[in-house]
């Protein structure tokens, strides 16, 4: 099937989960949670590089063909829809890659407020106490300072996908570059997902934003994490108060670059 691709990146705990939860009421599309894709991208990648002994049998027209072959692969025929959307929190550091690929593929990073972001990971820590989590390497021990230290490094959770977000917001690739916002998919779905159907260029679709079925209770809780990717059947927003100490809170809550206009040069789409 020639099936047409597109990405889903961003931040984590940003709605990427519960934006593919919607697009897959649609018949012609998948979308499904971060799977195995990127990584391997990344790895063959390396391995056809020069640090590979048979690399200089490589071209890099068979390179392209052998990156672009894995979603080819992957994506085979027990998979009917005509629209892909594949779920990685690396893309947003692949654009020019992905732009070679798939010229009219377009990115769609999901983003939220950052203090929020680390507060919702510390939620689901405390929500699952007895059970230590993949995110902190199954380690029982630290404190909400030390966790949110981990998570905010350049190699963390959250950290990484932030810079590979900034750099694709200041790179050259942006024209296939849409930001979504949380706050924008939770209290106006219609909005947002209206704003998604314009930037890929597809006719618009009646979404149920009252019955969203999306189910990873096993992946979950391999990973130590039940409601990691828990989406809840009704979209609404729902307010609470934050569980990180205020000097935490406050240490990431102007980090959202992508509301500043005088910050946007390249006039980035921001939902």
């Amino acid at each position: 099937m020639d099936r047409q691709f597109h990405f889903i990146s961003g931040l984590p705990r940003s709605g990427s989960t519960l934006l593919s939860a919607i697009l897959s009421q649609n018949p012609r599309f998948y979308a499904g949670m971060s799977g195995p894709i990127g990584g391997t991208f990344n790895t063959l990648l390396g391995e056809l590089s020069g640090r590979n002994e048979y690399a200089v049998f490589v071209t890099d027209a068979q390179r392209q063909r052998l990156l672009k072959g894995l979603f080819d692969g992957y994506y085979g025929p027990e998979y009917t829809a005509e629209i892909v959307f594949d779920t990685n929190r690396i893309w947003c550091s692949k654009m020019r890659h992905l732009q070679l690929l798939f010229p009219q593929g377009k990115v769609i990073a999901c983003v939220r407020n950052m203090s929020w972001i680390i507060d919702s990971i510390e939620q689901l820590i405390r929500k699952n106490t007895f059970q230590p989590s993949s995110i902190f390497n199954y380690q029982a021990g630290g404190t909400v300072y030390s966790r949110a230290e981990g998570l905010a490094n350049g190699e963390g959770m959250v950290g990484a996908p932030y810079n590979a977000l900034k750099e694709a917001f200041y790179g050259d690739e942006t024209a296939n570059l849409m930001l979504l916002q949380y706050e924008t998919l939770v209290s106006d779905p219609a909005k947002a997902i209206a704003a998604v159907y314009d930037f890929i260029g597809e006719a618009p679709y009646a979404h149920d934003f009252e019955n969203i079925i999306y189910q990873a209770d096993e992946f979950d809780l391999r990973a130590g994490t039940p409601g990691l990717h828990e989406v809840r059947k009704k979209i609404a927003v729902r307010e609470r108060m934050s569980v990180l100490p205020p000097d935490v809170f406050r240490r990431f809550e102007n980090d959202t670059f992508w509301l500043d206009p005088s910050l946007n040069p390249r006039n980035v789409r921001v939902m």
